[in-house]
């Protein structure tokens, strides 16, 4: 398991990068949020939800970052007076479990002046149980469907960030496909 002293907290502002619920539920005080791109990973329900949106009994899913590709997402600036609380409260929401890496890596920033900029991201481990790899899109219905955690649905939990995928103008079109099933 990663612990916080195995990874090395900002020292002062720094971006973090949102690419499923963060877009939609950054509950945390920021002072820019811009469009942004990684490269080498992409958006993927590669995880087994063992607690917000699933149990071990009867797993839901959530996005991890997989390898491979790009994913379009948001950073989001956090002020160096909030950079400890907010570091804080992001790592114990993500590091629930050891699914994650936590690592510093080079987000470009698309909207206003482009630039690059190092962000916190979190992308799966494949290592660790819960990494669910890639899925059937039967099997990502079913289990999308079936899981409820202690944050909810997880079909909601899709949908929602489908939703806002769509409102910030970003394209998946494999999430868009999934979320057709899911409503239909």
């Amino acid at each position: 398991m990663t612990r916080k002293t195995d990874f090395t907290p900002p020292n002062g502002a720094f971006w973090v990068f949102g690419y499923g619920a963060l877009m939609w539920h950054a509950d945390f005080p920021f002072t820019a949020r811009r469009h942004a791109i990684l490269y080498g990973y992409h958006r993927a329900l590669c995880v087994y939800s063992w607690v917000y949106r699933g149990t071990e009994e009867n797993p839901g899913l959530v996005f991890g970052l997989d390898r491979g590709g790009a994913v379009n997402g948001m950073a989001y600036r956090i002020a160096g007076k909030n950079a400890k609380d907010v570091f804080e409260k992001i790592y114990a929401q993500e590091m629930v479990t050891a699914v994650y890496r936590p690592r510093w890596l080079d987000l470009r920033l698309t909207d206003g002046t482009p630039q690059t900029v190092k962000g916190l991201v979190f992308v799966a481990n494949e290592k660790n149980e819960q990494y669910a790899g890639k899925l059937s899109e039967d099997d990502l219905v079913r289990l999308t469907r079936a899981g409820h955690g202690s944050k909810g649905p997880c079909s909601d939990y899709v949908l929602n960030t489908a939703d806002h995928l769509r409102e910030c103008g970003i394209r998946d079109r494999r999430l868009e496909r999934l979320a057709r099933r899911l409503t239909s």
